[in-house]
């Protein structure tokens, strides 16, 4: 039977996703100070549900407060009390109103954790990131009773959201966050179980999972975002995560999301870095296509029976409908399509035959000034303020309902900015 957009999948655990599309993962910075759920993110996820994906992942439930991706987080990190309970059932009903999945993507920043959350955030070593400007701090090794209650508490966020009424959850093993960390050979420099071999960088994980699946039980699609690679010489390879990936099949994982690239080597996600990419780690076809991930998750499928699901670069349904006929694809993730055309999904259903490229029209800097490009931080500056634009659309959907195509870069970048500032200020306050 061919497989297209619109057709069902059904998961290893029982579970059917209604189409073929998934909105990914994007980081909302619209919870509480404290992290608590409101009700921007409530008409966000409502307005995504009617917008006609099979499944919308959450942005980073973070498992400790100290340790944020981002300010304006939600964080789960221990039981959750009654007004929790409540704000987290309120945005999974408002997320999944249109009879589509709502998975809760659960993380912790590890080293990728800026100084004004917490100075010296934990990490599987004390390697600190190699980015410019002082952001980060110089990380403190985990002790094993850490790494220990790390695991219990990916298992208490990922209960208290099945009882909430999310229908699955995500593990996020990718782009540098603490998972990253661990199975990075070369951010991790640890000498016992936990370090040296993949075996044993990959324990955390496997770890994680085994709690997760025994705290929502054989019924529940419980997922894992991983890296193909991360793109930098001597860290996590392809290889390394093909292995990973027949360890989570064996583990019971529902569905593996298939990204790559790290703070430090973003170019994959849509931002240069400050470090040259490992060129070979990416096959010709992958550089030339538009959606970076398909050769690897391609290569992983001739191994593997386990769904995969591929996200970045999505812009055309040819595209999309290719990947998934070809078997490299059981899911088509897209993300910041959906942060402007909230309608995306159900369009391309109906037969659109390709997205605005919203990206391709952000620039920060004036073109008289476009020769600054030349330095490797200014064009870096230049890629994160368009990522601040697509946070703007999401912040104004949130509170507004509404997005706003023709916003200035510039005066994004000032917004976003000073809303992290503020919430940060208010968080100290509180806590």
């Amino acid at each position: 039977m061919d497989v297209t957009l619109a057709s069902s999948l059904e998961l290893p655990c029982g579970a059917v996703l209604p189409n073929r599309i998934s909105k990914a993962a994007m980081t909302e910075g619209l919870a509480t100070p404290d992290g608590r759920p409101t009700p921007e993110l409530e008409r966000l996820y409502g307005i995504w549900s009617d917008g006609g994906a099979g499944m919308l992942l959450s942005g980073n439930i973070i498992v400790d407060r100290d340790h944020l991706e981002r300010p304006g987080n939600v964080v789960i990190e221990t039981e959750p009390d009654a007004d929790m309970k409540a704000r987290l059932a309120d945005w999974a009903k408002a997320a999944t109103r249109a009879g589509n999945h709502f998975w809760a993507q659960i993380s912790h920043g590890g080293r990728q954790t800026q100084k004004v959350v917490n100075p010296h955030p934990r990490s599987s070593s004390d390697v600190q990131l190699a980015l410019p400007g002082g952001q980060f701090g110089k990380p403190v090794p985990l002790t094993r009773a850490e790494i220990a209650d790390l695991v219990d508490r990916w298992a208490v966020a990922a209960r208290a959201c099945k009882e909430a009424g999310f229908t699955g959850v995500q593990v996020h093993g990718a782009h540098g966050y603490l998972v990253s960390q661990f199975l990075s050979p070369r951010v991790n420099l640890r000498t016992d179980e936990y370090g040296g071999s993949l075996e044993n960088r990959a324990r955390f994980l496997l770890e994680i999972v085994a709690a997760v699946r025994a705290a929502v039980g054989p019924g529940f699609p419980v997922s894992v975002k991983l890296n193909s690679a991360d793109f930098q010489k001597g860290g996590f390879d392809f290889g390394d995560s093909l292995q990973v990936v027949k360890w989570l099949e064996a583990a019971s994982v529902d569905l593996i999301e298939i990204s790559g690239g790290t703070y430090e080597q973003p170019r994959l996600l849509g931002v240069e870095g400050q470090e040259a990419i490992d060129e070979q780690a990416i096959a010709p076809s992958t550089a030339a296509r538009e959606a970076y991930f398909v050769d690897f998750a391609k290569a992983m499928q001739a191994e593997v029976s386990v769904p995969l699901m591929v996200t970045g670069g999505f812009r055309t349904r040819h595209a999309m409908e290719q990947a998934l006929a070809s078997g490299a694809a059981d899911v088509i993730g897209l993300g910041r399509p959906l942060c402007v055309d909230t309608d995306a999904p159900a369009r391309l259903l109906e037969g659109t035959a390709e997205l605005a490229r919203y990206e391709d029209r952000l620039d920060l800097l004036p073109d008289w000034l476009g020769f600054l490009k030349r330095f490797q931080t200014i064009k870096a500056i230049n890629g994160f303020a368009g990522i601040y634009w697509f946070y703007q659309q999401i912040w104004l959907l949130g509170h507004e309902g509404r997005t706003d195509p023709g916003f200035a870069v510039f005066k994004a970048f000032r917004l976003v900015d000073a809303r992290g500032k503020r919430i940060m200020k208010q968080r100290r306050a509180l806590l």
